[in-house]
């Protein structure tokens, strides 16, 4: 993939999923995950309740040995939980609801495959959502070792269709869109063309952002099986003042500051 595709002369960037993800983080600082009606909800809930949250790319059975490698909880799919009676899923609900969570693995071939994809490639990896976007871009623009204003790459997690293949998802574009507005506000400038259409796109659906995402086809999915209440709290915008930061193979919370 050559260096246009890179958006390499801007400071903030825009693309989706692995493929875009691996063009723009090239000589970014930083890399932030947007995967909202899933990863990145579920994410800050459990830091905001104080938990360690161990990202991992399968839900297949090597999930369990790895939970238990780490001494960690981990979160089932929410319709497996729902057949089996309850408990953590990747619902942000049912994160929200458990006492005592201190460590969490989340599998998710979304938002925690782009978190180990990334790990190792020298950005920073930072999961954002409505919830913490403010916080988030605050971190982000905070004074630091950088001589440069830092590069941000925003990633829009997307989908998959049943073949595998990406599917770009409305709530993931208006979640990265959300972080770059509120790098805006804080004066950051440099935006990829690909940043700007991604910030129109939250600024047109952010006076009804709750409508919006039951709306989308992955909100009324969700609806459909029962799952209303995540799209609900995936829409409380600047709630959050913790920022998930991947570090030794765990995200936990950094303050904003």
């Amino acid at each position: 993939m050559d260096d246009g595709h890179g958006q390499r002369l801007s400071a903030i960037r825009m693309d989706w999923g692995s493929a875009g993800a691996a063009a723009i983080c090239r000589g970014a600082d930083y890399a932030v995950i947007a995967d909202i009606l899933s990863f990145t909800t579920t994410l800050s809930v459990a830091i905001d309740g104080g938990a360690d949250v161990f990202p991992y790319r399968w839900r297949d059975s090597s999930a369990a040995e790895f939970a238990a490698r780490h001494d960690a909880v981990l979160a089932r799919g929410r319709s497996e939980a729902t057949r089996s009676g309850g408990g953590i899923s990747l619902s942000p609900a049912s994160v929200r609801a458990a006492a005592g969570l201190t460590r969490l693995v989340l599998p998710s071939p979304n938002g925690s495959a782009l978190a180990s994809q990334l790990s190792d490639g020298g950005a920073a990896v930072v999961g954002a959502c409505f919830r913490n976007r403010t916080a988030v871009a605050q971190w982000l623009a905070r004074p630091d070792e950088h001589q440069h204003p830092p590069v941000i790459a925003v990633i829009a997690a997307g989908e998959k269709w049943a073949d595998g293949s990406l599917r770009p998802a409305a709530e993931d574009l208006w979640g990265a869109g959300a972080v770059i507005c509120a790098l805006t506000a804080l004066g950051r400038t440099g935006l990829s063309p690909e940043a700007r259409t991604a910030a129109a796109a939250f600024a047109a659906v952010q006076p009804h952002l709750e409508a919006e995402l039951l709306n989308c086809s992955s909100g009324r999915e969700l609806a459909d099986l029962g799952f209303s209440q995540d799209v609900a709290i995936a829409a409380e915008l600047d709630v959050s003042t913790a920022v998930p930061v991947l570090a030794d193979g765990r995200f936990t919370g950094a303050r904003r500051r």
